[in-house]
């Protein structure tokens, strides 16, 4: 198992330092090595499940209805651009 920590940190956008590289780099190892062992285990007569309980769905249904929520909302906005929030850039590319 080869990885480049400093690869997915870059995809993470986070900065590290040596000693959390590290760290991140052997706890990244030992997950990878659990996840062959898992890909090791027989499913083939196991059924497929979503959740360990046998659930239904409570939730009503989805229904579309006319709102104001959004216009009441943007009246506390400090900027706003047209329908929106205008906030300040955060991701640095």
């Amino acid at each position: 198992m080869s990885f480049n920590i400093d690869q997915v940190a870059k995809l993470a956008r986070i900065r590290l330092k040596p000693e959390e590289k590290e760290r991140l780099s052997k706890d990244l190892e030992s997950i990878l090595k659990y996840v062959e062992q898992l890909k090791q285990v027989d499913t083939r007569n196991v059924a497929e499940t979503s959740h360990v309980l046998d659930l239904t769905n409570v939730f009503r249904k989805d229904e579309a209805k006319p709102s104001q929520v959004r216009d009441e909302v943007l009246k506390h906005a400090p900027e706003r651009e047209g329908n929106f929030f205008k906030v300040p850039k955060v991701v640095e590319r």
